[in-house]
C-alpha cells in the first residue's frame, strides 16, 4: 500500500476531530454507537459440526458527559478487523477491545442470528431444517463482564379451557417461548431449545406427512398448557440447572379466537434468591 506523502498527512491531521470536543451540559450518555450491522459468523453444533452464519450486530459504549460524541467509525472497525467469520471467544474478546478502543468504562455488543437445528418428523421419520432466533449479548459494566445467550423457539400450545369446556376439540395457536439466560458455564443453543420445546403442548417441524400430521394434533390436545404453564414450567428446569445464573423466561401465544397475544414473564436471579 502507497504510503501518504507529507503533504497529504499534514492535511489529514489539521481536519478536526469534533467528536473530542468538550461538551457543556454535563449528561452521560448510557449507549451510543451503531445498529444493524451485518458480518458472518460461525457457530459451533452440539453434534460437532460448525455452522455459518450471518449476524445482525449492535454496538454500544457508555459515552461520558464530557465528551461530545463517540467515534462511529471505530465501531466498524473493530468488527471488520476480526476474522471473517467470528465465534464464541471471538465475539467476547471483540467487546474488550472495543470498550478499549473507545475509551469509555461500560459497552455492551449484541449478535442476533438464524440458527437451524436437523429435525426428524415425529412417526415418518422425515427430516428437515428448523430455524430458531438466537441473539448472544455480552457487557461490561462497572468493571464486570458478563454473557447472556437469548434463544426463540416457536412452539404450539393448546387451550386447557377450550378442551375442557368445548363437547369436541380445543382451540391451539403458535407460541413464541424465549429464554434469555446468564451462564456462567457453557450451554449448548440446542440444550435451550430442547427445554423449551418439552415443555410446550407439541413442537413444530419443518415438514410433516399425514401421520406426522395426526401425531402432533393428538399429542398437542394431550398436553395442553396456559401461556401461565409455559413460562411456569420452563423456569422450574432452569431452577435446576446450576449453570444458569440467571434468566427471563418469555412466552406469548398469537391466539387463534382472539386479535390479540397472550403473554406471560418469569424473572429471577439465583444469586438474589
Amino acid at each position: 500500500m502507497a504510503s501518504m506523502n507529507p503533504k497529504d498527512l499534514q492535511n489529514v491531521q489539521s481536519i478536526p476531530d469534533v467528536q473530542a470536543d468538550p461538551d457543556s451540559r454535563k449528561l452521560a450518555i448510557d449507549q451510543v454507537g451503531i445498529k444493524a450491522i451485518r458480518h458472518p459468523v460461525k457457530v459451533m453444533e452440539r453434534a460437532g459440526g460448525v455452522q455459518h452464519t450471518v449476524a445482525t450486530f449492535n454496538m454500544y459504549v457508555g459515552l461520558p458527559h464530557q465528551f461530545k460524541g463517540t467515534h462511529m467509525s471505530r465501531f466498524v472497525e473493530i468488527l471488520s478487523a476480526q476474522e471473517r467469520e467470528l465465534t464464541v471467544d471471538s465475539f467476547k474478546a471483540m467487546l474488550k477491545e472495543m470498550v478499549k478502543r473507545l475509551e469509555a468504562e461500560e459497552g455492551r455488543i449484541e449478535m442476533a442470528f438464524p440458527y437451524f437445528i436437523d429435525k426428524a418428523a415425529p412417526v415418518s421419520g422425515v427430516r428437515s431444517l428448523m430455524d430458531y432466533e438466537v441473539t448472544f449479548i455480552s457487557e461490561i459494566l462497572r468493571g464486570v463482564q458478563t454473557f447472556r445467550m437469548k434463544v426463540l423457539v416457536p412452539v404450539t400450545s393448546l387451550c386447557p379451557c377450550s378442551k375442557k369446556i368445548s363437547a369436541y376439540g380445543a382451540h391451539n395457536q403458535r407460541s413464541h417461548v424465549t429464554v434469555t439466560a446468564m451462564t456462567a458455564n457453557f450451554v449448548w443453543i440446542e440444550e435451550i431449545v430442547d427445554l423449551i420445546e418439552k415443555q410446550a403442548s407439541c413442537e413444530l417441524y419443518g415438514l410433516l406427512k399425514r401421520p406426522d400430521e395426526k401425531y402432533v394434533t393428538e399429542r398437542a390436545y394431550d398436553n395442553p398448557k396456559f401461556v401461565e404453564d409455559m413460562v411456569r414450567d420452563v423456569a422450574a428446569i432452569l431452577n435446576l440447572d446450576d449453570r444458569i445464573q440467571s434468566y427471563v423466561v418469555e412466552s406469548e401465544n398469537f391466539e387463534s379466537i382472539h386479535n390479540h397475544s397472550a403473554y406471560a414473564l418469569i424473572e429471577r436471579d439465583k444469586a438474589a434468591g
